[in-house]
């Protein structure tokens, strides 16, 4: 088995086709089959599952993806490693958010890390706070922020702060103005709310059931524009944080409305308990500690508040 073998795996893998993953690593299809069939031999498995759709991970596929990933990833970082042990920190950091957060904190914080670290080049990734917290895992992601509502053992954390929810609704079919809106009233009101997985979910199935009410559950979305768009079109509601407006304005849609009684999700910055972080990773914690730390109290992000 040799580096080539556990690349092009990977790049198989994630690409869903040898056809793809052909194109995007720039190496004939038929020579990817060969290092593949000469990798399954070796191992005196199959790894991949291959159908007119393209091609998965058998079980023992997905558990040599897991861990081809996290060497590759390692040998990725070895050079900036090595340098930064004799001089000036540098390397590679791969760094989750949740969309809510990266699509106004990205560029930002990109500036900052740079003044700090000009020789450290950051690699973002967006999903939904389950992924990210996977990925970190999985040893794929240095570095995830997440929503948290309950701890996790298999990552290590740091808490930053609370973020309240709220009732927001389409100006065509808003409840009854006010700044604030019992949960009793809220149960009555038609709501478009992600699946059952969802970290946000599972924090309001939990705080209405030991309220002893029942969701008005109008519809269920993946992401969270696909929610908004619900709810400008007058579908329903949704209860969010309100930095979670994946670039829908607040202005296209009625006052926001804090639900009491209060409840919340916890951003924590995570990482991985197996693997070491790099000093590199190390900088840029501290660094977007410091900085989600300052924007929440210079923005006064609402419903946020920070955990010292």
């Amino acid at each position: 088995m040799q580096y080539r073998h556990l690349y092009y795996f990977v790049k198989i893998v994630e690409a869903g086709s040898f056809s793809q993953a052909a194109r995007t690593i720039h190496v004939a299809q038929p020579a990817l089959s060969q290092q593949i069939a000469e990798l399954e031999a070796s191992l005196g498995m199959p790894l991949l599952q291959r159908s007119a759709r393209g091609v998965r991970p058998t079980v023992a596929g997905e558990k040599l993806y897991e861990e081809a990933s996290s060497i590759l990833r390692q040998l990725d970082n070895l050079p900036g490693l090595i340098r930064s042990s004799t001089g000036e920190i540098q390397g590679t950091v791969s760094v989750g958010m949740p969309a809510s957060l990266s699509t106004t904190l990205v560029g930002p914080f990109i500036e900052t890390c740079r003044k700090a670290y000009p020789k450290v080049t950051l690699k973002f990734v967006d999903g939904d706070s389950e992924f990210l917290r996977e990925e970190v895992e999985k040893g794929r992601l240095d570095l995830a922020l997440a929503y948290e509502d309950e701890f996790f053992p298999v990552v290590l954390r740091q808490p930053l702060f609370r973020q309240n929810h709220y009732l927001i609704s389409s100006k065509l079919s808003a409840p009854t103005a006010g700044s604030i809106i019992s949960l009793r009233e809220v149960a009555k009101i038609p709501l478009v709310l992600p699946g059952p997985l969802n970290a946000r979910r599972m924090v309001i199935d939990r705080t209405f059931a030991e309220a002893g009410l029942s969701l008005n559950l109008a519809a269920e979305a993946v992401t969270v524009s696909s929610e908004l768009s619900a709810v400008r079109s007058g579908a329903g509601s949704t209860i969010l944080n309100l930095g979670d407006m994946s670039g829908f304005s607040l202005d296209d849609f009625a006052e926001p409305r804090l639900i009491e009684p209060t409840f919340y999700l916890t951003c924590c910055i995570i990482w991985s308990s197996e693997f070491p972080l790099t000093l590199a990773a190390e900088g840029v914690k501290k660094v977007l500690i410091d900085f989600l730390k300052d924007s929440i109290h210079k923005t006064k992000r609402p419903g946020a508040s920070w955990l010292d």
